[in-house]
């Protein structure tokens, strides 16, 4: 099991013992709880973009920069797929559109 995997298992088990059953639900795609991971993802990469690819020390060093990008393409990729998801689910609501 590889770092990202073993730390997301610790902070679902404390997701899972918090008290909130309906957890789940509430962030799955289509619920508003996903809109808002959607918005982060958002608002992460125009920081990215904005405070760090514009940065003149960034600009200055290639592997400073290479790291930002991979940064903000990463995030990118985290926004389309989430969206994917959210998206499809409120596509499939028939309570939707």
């Amino acid at each position: 099991m590889d770092d990202a995997e073993a730390q997301r298992l610790e902070r679902l088990a404390v997701l899972n013992d918090g008290g909130d059953p309906d957890w789940p639900v509430r962030f799955a795609p289509g619920s508003f709880g996903c809109h808002e991971l959607l918005d982060r993802a958002a608002l992460a990469m125009n920081a990215v973009d904005e405070w760090l690819l514009t940065h003149p020390a960034c600009v200055h060093r290639r592997e400073w920069y290479g790291l930002a990008y991979q940064a903000f393409e990463t995030l990118n990729e985290l926004y389309r797929r989430v969206g994917d998801d959210h998206l499809k689910d409120l596509r499939n609501d028939p309570g939707v559109g």
